[in-house]
């Protein structure tokens, strides 16, 4: 295990960390949880910002009655080291995942992504284009996330982070703010409860890690910078894509799909949950859940 610095976890968090593990990819300490037999099929998870892999957790035991479970905390996130750098990118997650992939073998799998993790992803998809990247990949599945970056309306909050003044919005950003502001992204009837904010707060701090948050937002230019090759892997994709898109979300609801068609990105399967917003595995994990499976079931049949 870890020689990370401990400190007071929610019990749910505790278990997550229990239950994973600690490896060295790329220089750096990662955390990471794979669970299930070599007999069954792998589903990759790629989490979003700013939380971690623990965001798969109300989903996890669902997806694990059928398939062996993977994912990495990324680097800057959750258990993993949290370099204070501005130079993190999307490309360079991307390659953490793909070390974790060749590290553990996984030959074939499909990838189920949210938020951050769409453009991770979308990178990924990319390199299986190029025939460059790390394994097989059977399908991709995206949960809310800024796919497009003319349809990504970014908070406030991200954009003051993303600005000159991003140390000193971050030196203030408290609890009081963080709890207001990640609520915003939650559907009206689905809002985070106090247990869950408590351990997505922990989550950011371990390793200190909320002075991160103007360096990790940076993902927002990499959006721009890179919009063509990531495009094209959704337009151009030779592996089934689906979403499942909280509609509500303020940040990449229906819009974003609406955008989705309107590229003509390739789409085997589209689940729209109406009343749910940027978080739908956390605010209706069920259905998320069902969804998902279908559409995996879909592809097998």
């Amino acid at each position: 295990m870890s020689t990370a610095p401990e400190i007071a976890l929610p019990p749910a968090l505790a278990d997550w960390q229990q239950r994973g593990r600690f490896t060295r990819l790329l220089g750096h300490e990662m955390f990471y949880i794979d669970e299930g037999s070599d007999e069954q099929p792998v589903i990759l998870l790629i989490h979003g910002f700013p939380t971690a892999s623990f965001d798969w957790q109300p989903i996890w035991a669902t997806l694990r009655q059928q398939y062996r479970v993977v994912a990495l905390d990324m680097l800057g996130f959750g258990f993993s080291d949290k370099p204070n750098r501005r130079q993190y990118s999307i490309h360079q997650q991307a390659d953490f995942f793909e070390a974790l992939i060749n590290q553990l073998q996984l030959s074939e799998f499909d990838v189920l992504a949210h938020d951050y993790g769409d453009t991770v992803a979308q990178e990924l998809l990319a390199r299986q284009l190029d025939g460059t990247g790390a394994g097989q990949w059977r399908s991709c599945c995206f949960l809310n996330g800024g796919l497009f970056p003319e349809t990504h309306q970014a908070l406030l909050t991200q954009k003051l982070l993303l600005s000159p003044l991003g140390p000193l919005v971050n030196r203030l950003f408290g609890r009081s703010k963080f709890d207001s502001t990640f609520s915003k992204v939650f559907g009206a009837a689905s809002k985070p409860t106090s247990t869950q904010l408590d351990e997505f707060w922990a989550l950011i701090n371990y390793k200190d890690g909320k002075h991160l948050f103007h360096n990790l937002i940076t993902y927002m230019n990499d959006r721009k910078q890179h919009r063509e090759r990531w495009v094209q892997a959704l337009q151009q994709s030779s592996v089934p894509l689906a979403l499942i898109n909280g509609s509500v979300d303020p940040v990449s609801g229906a819009h974003m799909v609406a955008r989705y068609q309107a590229l003509n990105c390739r789409l085997d399967y589209l689940k729209e949950l109406l009343q749910i917003g940027h978080y739908p595995q956390v605010e209706d994990p069920q259905g998320v859940s069902a969804a998902y499976l279908e559409f995996l079931a879909q592809q097998r049949g």
